[in-house]
C-alpha cells in the first residue's frame, strides 16, 4: 500500500543515512520501524524507557539511579540530534 506522510527534514536526512549504513531502502527502513514499533505496544509517550534501559536491573536498583540513567539518556539524544549526517 502507498501512502504519504511529513517527515521533519533533519529526521528524514537520519533516516536515510541509517538506511544507507544499514544497506536497506529507505522503505525497508519505515516498514521495519513500524513493525518494531507495532510489535513492542503503543507505547508513544516520550517518557516510555526504550527497550535497553530494561536491562539495567541489576545495576539500576533505585529510583534516583533510574532517574540518573533516564538523565543520561536525554543528554546523548540531544547530543545525537545535532549531529549532521553529512559530516
Amino acid at each position: 500500500m502507498k501512502t504519504t506522510i511529513d517527515i521533519p527534514d533533519k529526521t528524514l536526512r537520519c533516516a536515510r543515512s541509517l538506511a544507507a549504513a544499514k544497506r536497506m531502502t529507505l522503505k525497508q527502513l519505515a516498514a521495519q520501524a513500524i513493525e518494531d514499533k507495532l510489535s513492542h505496544g503503543a507505547k508513544t509517550s516520550k517518557a516510555a524507557e526504550p527497550t535497553w534501559m530494561k536491562l539495567y536491573g541489576a545495576f539500576a536498583k533505585t529510583k534516583a539511579m533510574r532517574a540518573e540513567t533516564r538523565r543520561i539518556e536525554k543528554l546523548i539524544e540531544e547530543e545525537f540530534e545535532g549531529i549532521n549526517p553529512k559530516d
